[in-house]
């Protein structure tokens, strides 16, 4: 057998070359050479299959490949072909061609410079398919991208869920929750010297909500967390915390003067009026201040609380600053509301009867019941003792029907004494008068017919009185209960008010009729409300009588009925029997131990 130069025979080189055509059949690889000199195009076999010439001649002509190109990668594609040329380098390209169907096949061709025995120059290379990996490639990036977006905007709804957790949505301002955080931060930050909490409570802001609609609320809430950002450092935290409650952090003031000096310039911004469509809305607020370096700070925004309280208590439209006396009496006051309350659960709150008797004849005509509470420590107490603590923490409805009841039991109990009880005459606050469930409270109590008059002791605006308001006072007339005035005179009602609400009887005020033996203008006074009662067709019954000099004026005054220690101090029921029995107020009926010496104004 003949030998190769190389020592391999000619069978070895025709072996290894057919293993060689398989394997380059068998993975699809085309193989070209392209002579630079002559310009002449070879191919093999498989390179025909890949453009789908139908054809197999070994020689071809290079527009077979120019025109198959795609025309968007014509130009890069001869680029990067001339470039290896150039360089007589290597030649890397990925382009895509169009086959006679007209579809559109990606592949990837490469090649090395060689210079043949003759020293003829030319490209020889190998081009594949790979149309498949570039597809897959492009969905792995297209999948990659929508995993990346999906990613930012898991991320920005985690911001966004983050920012809503601890801002409020309406004002933008952070919330309590991000509020207490960052006070705690402060707290621990060596560069604080000095903490200030504000406390901020609008004032009016639940009558715009009433009268214009929350709309206007809204507005008025979005205004004011402007104005107060506006009053305040880069460095200072503003927040709302509550429906109409914001909080201002003050970082590094120098002086209590510096922190009343903020407060007031916040107080300023927030009285101006609101625009609201063609109407100005009219608001203010109460701010409580509390302010300490920070080693010695307490609970700064429960003391601005506190202060806060007393801002309301005063009035509104103020500022008030924390101290220790204001927490004390605060707490003093708390414990007297829980003792209270307990009081009402162990029948504590009792009424004690005074007499209110006609002007002339000077018969009982009617009894008011006061009430006092029988404190298992203090002994008995009268109003003044807890009636504020009462309204502040919304305990007198419940003593109010504490005191119906226990009245009627003790009506009931005269009656089965054989006496005729007169008629009672029963506080009753704003508060219970609004209760929605107020009426058939009462008739589940079957109160007796003209036996029971309710006294408004509250401030209820008259002029323009509540709908649910005037509509349970109604019912009220309707189960045969009477409607009473109390303090009339004090500035509490009014005459428009009083044609509205149409009572049996209005009482004048004791700081009225206290003087009138002694002033002209009291009695003229007096005489123009009896006449002004007289024209709408109400009684009226002078309460603060303690002379005789009193009631025989009040008489010729025209007052129907009088009351005060001229006839009798508060009494016990057991004590206010007696006294019916005889139908007239005894010389005696005067002050009888401690309990007859409690003050009657309730």
């Amino acid at each position: 057998m003949e030998e190769t130069v190389s020592g391999r025979s000619e069978q070895e080189f025709q072996d290894l070359l057919r293993r060689l055509e398989l394997a380059l059949e068998t993975s699809q690889i085309g193989v070209w050479e392209h002579s630079l000199n002559g310009e002449e195009v070879l191919w093999d076999p498989q390179m025909h299959k890949l453009y789908q010439t139908g054809r197999t001649d070994r020689k071809v002509s290079s527009a077979i490949w120019l025109s198959a190109l795609h025309p968007d990668d014509v130009e890069r594609a001869i680029a990067e072909f001339e470039a290896a040329i150039a360089e007589k380098g290597f030649y890397n390209s990925q382009f895509r061609i169009v086959l006679p169907g007209g579809n559109i096949r990606y592949l990837r061709s490469r090649a090395h410079f060689y210079e043949g025995p003759d020293g003829q120059p030319s490209l020889i290379g190998a081009e594949w398919d790979v149309t498949a990996d570039v597809l897959l490639n492009r969905e792995l990036t297209n999948q990659k991208a929508v995993a990346e977006a999906r990613a930012i905007a898991l991320e920005q709804s985690r911001a966004r869920i983050e920012h809503a957790a601890d801002h409020d949505y309406l004002t933008g301002l952070p919330n309590r929750r991000c509020f207490d955080r960052r006070l705690t931060e402060l707290r621990a930050n060596a560069a604080v010297k000095t903490l200030a909490v504000l406390h901020i409570d609008l004032d009016c802001f639940k009558q715009i909500n009433d009268k214009w609609g929350h709309a206007a609320g809204d507005v008025t809430l979005q205004n004011a967390a402007v104005r107060i950002s506006g009053a305040i450092a880069a460095d200072d935290i503003v927040a709302r915390i509550g429906g109409d409650e914001f909080v201002v952090v003050l970082v590094n003031l120098d002086s209590a003067d510096e922190l009343r000096t903020i407060a007031e310039d916040i107080l300023w911004r927030l009285r101006r009026d609101v625009r609201f469509g063609h109407d100005m809305l009219q608001v203010g607020a109460s701010i409580g201040a509390a302010w300490s370096v920070v080693d010695e700070a307490g609970n700064l925004l429960a003391e601005s609380d506190i202060a806060l309280y007393q801002a309301k208590k005063l009035g509104r439209n103020r500022v008030e600053f924390f101290t220790s006396k204001l927490q004390s009496d605060l707490q003093a006051a708390r414990q007297l509301a829980e003792e209270l309350r307990l009081a009402l659960t162990r029948s504590e709150i009792v009424p004690f009867y005074q007499i209110q008797v006609d002007a002339r004849s000077r018969q009982i005509v009617g009894v008011e019941a006061l009430a006092r509470w029988w404190h298992p420590e203090k002994g008995l107490l009268a109003p003044a003792a807890f009636l504020k603590v009462a309204e502040e923490y919304g305990l007198t409805a419940e003593i109010d029907a504490a005191i119906l009841s226990r009245v009627l039991f003790d009506r009931a109990a005269w009656a089965l004494q054989g006496l005729t009880p007169p008629r009672i005459a029963v506080n009753i606050s704003g508060s219970r008068l609004a209760d929605p469930h107020l009426i058939e409270r009462l008739q589940a109590q079957n109160i007796p017919s003209h036996a029971i008059a309710f006294e408004l002791i509250e401030t209820i605006f008259l002029d323009d009185p509540d709908d649910k308001l005037l509509a349970n006072i109604d019912a009220i007339k309707q189960m045969g209960i009477e409607i009473e005035i109390d303090d009339f005179g004090s500035g509490h009602a009014s005459l428009i008010g009083l044609v509205k609400l149409k009572p049996k009887r209005l009482k004048i005020d004791r700081q009225l009729v206290t003087a009138i033996t002694v002033s002209d203008e009291q009695r003229r006074m007096v005489g123009a409300i009896v006449e002004i009662a007289r024209a709408l067709s109400v009684e009226v019954i002078a309460e603060g009588v303690e002379t005789e000099d009193h009631a025989r004026l009040l008489a010729r005054a025209g007052c129907d009925g009088l009351q005060g220690y001229a006839f009798g101090y508060p009494l016990p029921a057991n004590e206010i029997a007696m006294l019916l029995a005889s139908g007239k107020p005894h010389d005696n009926a005067g002050p009888t131990g401690f309990a007859g010496r409690l003050s009657a104004h309730s």
